[in-house]
């Protein structure tokens, strides 16, 4: 008789194999343009509880709106001092924490301006492929008519993808990974 072995998903294993050398937290050096900013936030389950053994990579523009990738054909200038990619594993509360720039706004869909935001890949036991969401910016005034955002909806799904500003330019952003509360994810 012959069974079938149940299936199992890798991990965890971010803060093993997220050494040092992998781990991008700070994406401004010294002499990057643009307004610095932190963001930092808590990974949690459905539950409430911390995810320790979760990593977060984030993609941005920098503070012109210009990604630092050949696509990326706008007439903007690239900043060599801004490093548009960072990585971060969570600690053994779920916190996580990034050192950046704000994000200038990028054309989007039909060339209409996407409000600053910041794309997020989560990657965390159970999941066999990654989640992607975005952050934006509470009170961006392109928020209103960001042609991704629009498409979410108002309420809770809406508020899951907003940092809020807490002030000095420290925003907080948490990623609840399913439940009422959860963050809205994008099939990409």
């Amino acid at each position: 008789m012959s069974t079938t072995t149940p299936s199992q998903t890798v991990g965890p294993f971010f803060h093993f194999g997220l050494t040092d050398k992998y781990a991008i937290t700070d994406l401004a050096g010294d002499a990057a343009e643009g307004e610095r900013i932190i963001i930092e936030g808590r990974v949690l389950d459905g539950e409430g509880a911390p995810v320790p053994d979760c990593m977060l990579e984030i993609w941005q523009a920098n503070a012109a709106g210009k990604y630092d990738h050949p696509e990326d054909t706008q007439d903007k200038p690239v900043d060599p001092a801004f490093r548009g990619f960072g990585r971060c594993a969570t600690d053994v509360d779920g916190r996580f924490r990034f050192r950046t720039i704000r994000p200038g706004p990028v054309p989007g869909p039909g060339n209409a301006a996407q409000a600053p935001h910041i794309l997020v890949a989560v990657f965390a036991r159970g999941l066999l492929k990654p989640l992607a969401t975005r952050i934006y910016f509470e009170g961006d005034p392109l928020n209103d008519t960001d042609p991704v955002l629009s498409r979410v909806g108002e309420g809770q799904p809406r508020r899951s993808l907003l940092a809020a500003d807490r002030g000095g330019g420290h925003y907080r952003w948490d990623v609840i990974l399913q439940g009422d509360n959860e963050t809205q994810f994008f099939d990409i």
